[in-house]
């Protein structure tokens, strides 16, 4: 699924990668929001990318979901996966960032964020290893490390889960722990 990356710079960023900083509508699901007539929101999900992250924690890269919206969805969703560290209605996503870096002792250069829009440019600006899903704004495609062949909701997170367990070396124990290798 991921397109293997050869890079010698790039493959160093990704190798140092100990934290993945992902932003939700656009990027975890395909940007739409479906609100019926009591009010409820519900968004879609790929499977893929739930068992991408499932497999990057595995292999103990940490998982944070940092978004500007608020969605009981999202709490559900990051619950489903396992994932314990989750920020909504954060507009400073850069300021966000960094907290977040000094409560886990972790530097940026030790990052690796997905964003799709302008309002993530400051945080992917901070990242080790910035990523744009397929889909996302020209201005977000244009600055950062690497673009998904995938769009966002649509396998762009699995595709990134695999880049950096290909980088580090542990794709091969994913492959025999499912024996497709």
């Amino acid at each position: 699924m991921a397109e293997e990356v050869t890079e010698e710079r790039l493959l160093n960023k990704i190798r140092r990668v100990k934290l993945l900083i992902l932003d939700v509508d656009g990027v975890l699901t395909d940007g739409r929001i479906i609100i019926d007539d009591a009010g409820l929101e519900s968004k879609q999900f790929d499977v893929k990318d739930g068992h991408g992250l499932k497999i990057l924690m595995r292999y103990g890269i940490g998982v944070v979901l940092l978004t500007g919206r608020r969605s009981r969805v999202v709490e559900h969703r990051a619950a489903d996966l396992g994932i314990t560290e989750v920020h909504q209605g954060i507009w400073n996503k850069a300021e966000a960032f960094e907290e977040i870096l000094n409560r886990r002792q972790i530097a940026p250069e030790e990052t690796a964020c997905v964003g799709d829009d302008v309002v993530d440019i400051p945080l992917l600006r901070r990242a080790g290893f910035s990523v744009a899903v397929a889909d996302a704004v020209l201005e977000v495609r244009q600055i950062v490390d690497y673009v998904t062949h995938h769009q966002g909701g649509r396998g762009a997170v699995r595709e990134v889960c695999e880049v950096i367990l290909k980088a580090q070396n542990r794709w091969p124990d994913v492959a025999v722990r499912y024996e497709f290798a």
